[in-house]
């Protein structure tokens, strides 16, 4: 006669109890192999939630440590598959940055005489993007380091900025935004008002 968890499908408490017991160990074990103890923490809090999940058929409690060091052991390779292709979504991005060409002295000149205005209506961390990334010619370590975010998170950052920045040309400069802004009248319409 099975008892009530072995027919419901779900790990017997005994074996609960002993990976539980175990938590120490599982934590120990992911932290020598991921980037940080934050990131073992996460890992290891999926991991118990998969295997409370899935564990129903480990009934003994010494196969059911085996058994969850090899669940650890995919979800560390599992967590580095996803890690690489966010580099690699990343990487995509930087190049995007590394490609923009900076125009020539004479044409920049020739820029709305506005954009500075509509920067200063953006939020504070996008105006931020856009004077290290585009005014002051810095790179995506430059903005990540005096922000205090991550390179990723920089990148998103100034894709989002500039999406703001683009919007609120739009809006400000209407067809002169289209004409390339070489000849300027925009700036006499405000933008006060203007914020994203």
């Amino acid at each position: 006669m099975s008892t009530p968890s072995e027919s419901s499908g779900s790990l017997s408490p005994a074996v609960i109890q002993r990976l539980v017991d175990s938590h120490r160990q599982f934590l120990a074990f992911l932290e020598r192999r991921v980037e940080s103890r934050a990131v073992a923490e996460d890992i290891l809090q999926s991991a118990f939630v998969r295997g409370l999940e899935r564990g129903a058929d480990v009934r003994d409690e010494e196969s059911a440590v085996a058994w969850f060091y090899r669940v650890l052991r995919n979800a560390v390779i599992d967590h580095y598959r996803h890690r690489a292709s966010t580099e690699r979504a990343l990487e995509g991005w930087g190049k995007e940055f590394i490609a923009h060409e900076a125009p020539r002295a004479e044409l920049q000149q020739a820029i709305c005489a506005c954009i500075s205005d509509l920067v200063g209506t953006l939020k504070p961390e996008y105006q931020q993007a856009i004077r290290i990334m585009d005014l002051d010619e810095g790179s995506l370590k430059d903005l990540a380091e005096q922000s205090g975010i991550t390179a990723g998170n920089a990148a998103v950052r100034v894709h989002r900025a500039r999406e703001a920045l683009r919007k609120q040309v739009r809006t400000v400069c209407g067809s002169c935004a289209e004409h390339g802004c070489l000849d300027c009248h925009c700036k006499s319409k405000g933008t006060e008002g203007f914020a994203s």
